[in-house]
């Protein structure tokens, strides 16, 4: 019995020794942090897997692993969702729009992150004394200069119905390059001769009161700023403004297929295979050496053809019909 008992000891301390001894998993992690739930953002999610995938990294493949989250629009989610991949610690974090870029780089100086669907460093208030963007951000970024295109198109397109052409818009007092687009468009809208109204917008519960009362204004058009919140409220939007016959414009491309009339701005999937395409080359080299945040490369004319049908806008021939 006392043999018995002695053997089951030693059994015991040799399970105990190889579950210590265990090597940790070789296959390195992303944690993939996404602000909203959204048609148009998710689409950068899927350009940032394919980059991986058509560079050889593969959940498929067992040679990377995706842990992917949602903040569902609440920052305090997200910031546990952050502090969950910190702490863990993952490998390389993949951020989608802004809070989530943001919030990632307040809490790690050292996990690369990969960003996309996110504004350049300085319009994201991140640099330091110096000027410097974060060592350890990474991935694509957008500025402020095709807004220009997008915002002048309008005047082009439409006749006032008062004399001077008046546009719409929101936009979300919480995101730097909601506010700072804003004050872009402001003095932009001078310069064309255009009367601009602006709402703030923080959160998409509002959307219906706000568009209300935008449309009680006899705005001639709706100018969608691309921020979080319009985003996550587009259909909202939409509907009220084509119950009062009022046509959107906008310089995302993504939601010109949600019924916008016509965009110059970033494709998502390619802004997130941008992005992706980054990880992977630090994924091959375990190196971050000669990258850095850059301008996102593939922006699109694009207009959707029932909404301009339903308008009677036609729009120029250097833009493409959405599918």
């Amino acid at each position: 019995m006392k043999s018995l008992k002695l053997l089951s000891a030693v059994l015991f301390i040799i399970i105990m020794a190889s579950c210590q001894h265990k090597p940790k998993s070789t296959i390195p992690v992303i944690g993939f942090v996404d602000m909203f739930e959204d048609a148009t953002i998710a689409q950068a999610r899927v350009g940032f897997v394919d980059a991986l995938k058509r560079n050889g990294f593969s959940e498929a493949q067992q040679n990377v692993k995706i842990e992917y989250r949602n903040a569902q629009g609440s920052i305090p989610t997200l910031t546990q969702i952050v502090n969950y991949f910190v702490t863990e610690p993952v490998d390389m974090l993949a951020t989608s729009t802004t809070l989530s870029s943001v919030t990632a780089v307040q809490k790690t100086k050292s996990i690369p992150i990969f960003e996309m669907v996110s504004p350049t460093p300085e319009r994201m208030k991140v640099l330091d004394a110096n000027g410097k963007a974060p060592a350890n951000l990474f991935g694509a970024v957008e500025d402020l200069n095709y807004i220009d295109t997008s915002f002048s198109i309008i005047p082009k397109l439409l006749k006032p119905k008062n004399g001077k052409l008046v546009i719409g818009m929101t936009y979300n007092q919480s995101e730097p390059q909601s506010v700072d687009a804003l004050e872009r468009i402001k003095s932009l809208a001078k310069g064309l001769n255009v009367t601009l109204i602006a709402l703030p917008l923080n959160s998409s519960a509002e959307a219906q009161l706000i568009t209300q009362s935008l449309l009680s204004k006899n705005i001639d058009a709706f100018f969608a700023l691309p921020d979080n919140t319009i985003f996550a409220a587009f259909e909202t939007i939409l509907k009220n403004c084509n119950q009062h016959n009022v046509p959107i414009f906008t310089s995302e491309a993504g939601l010109v297929q949600r019924g916008a009339i016509a965009a110059f701005g970033a494709d998502f999937y390619q802004w997130g295979y941008q992005a992706g395409e980054q990880a992977a080359q630090y994924l091959k080299t375990h190196k971050t050496d000669g990258l850095k945040p850059e301008m996102v490369k593939v922006r699109k004319r694009v207009y959707n053809e029932a909404a301009a049908k339903k308008y009677h806008i036609t729009v120029p021939s250097n833009f493409v019909a959405v599918k």
